[in-house]
């Protein structure tokens, strides 16, 4: 009965077959610091950024990656992420993505980026 038993489970075969054909559009732009808006109630600049491939069906069922470079793309930093105090994230939606500024310190008012900010969107799904 055991020999039995164990022919039968060593012949099960569990697959798993993954099909990926992903593809993967990256769109970079330079922020210039007169873009960055405060909010009404002086918590939150933001900056949009026009990405017209971002539609429902991409915020519904694929991805977003945003990085943010100070250095004119020598290095990038991946959103969201906390530096000296000001807390920096992202929202996608459709026709784009709004970069936020917010203080880490809900007592003070978060800084404008003093220079240009260069943002790397990475946009990954089925058929871009």
């Amino acid at each position: 009965m055991l020999c039995i038993v164990t022919l039968g489970l060593a012949s099960c075969k569990k697959e798993t077959v993954v099909q990926s054909s992903n593809t993967i559009l990256t769109v970079v732009k330079d922020i210039p610091t007169t873009a960055w808006a405060l909010s009404s109630d002086n918590k939150t600049y933001s900056a949009e950024i026009s990405v017209p491939e971002i539609d429902q069906f991409h915020i519904d069922n694929e991805g977003t990656l945003v990085y943010i470079s100070y250095n004119n793309g020598a290095s990038y930093i991946a959103l969201p992420f906390v530096y000296n105090i000001d807390a920096f994230s992202y929202e996608v939606y459709r026709g784009g993505v709004a970069i936020d500024v917010q203080s880490a310190d809900s007592q003070l008012q978060p800084r404008r980026p003093t220079s240009t900010v260069r943002v790397k969107i990475v946009l990954v799904g089925n058929d871009l």
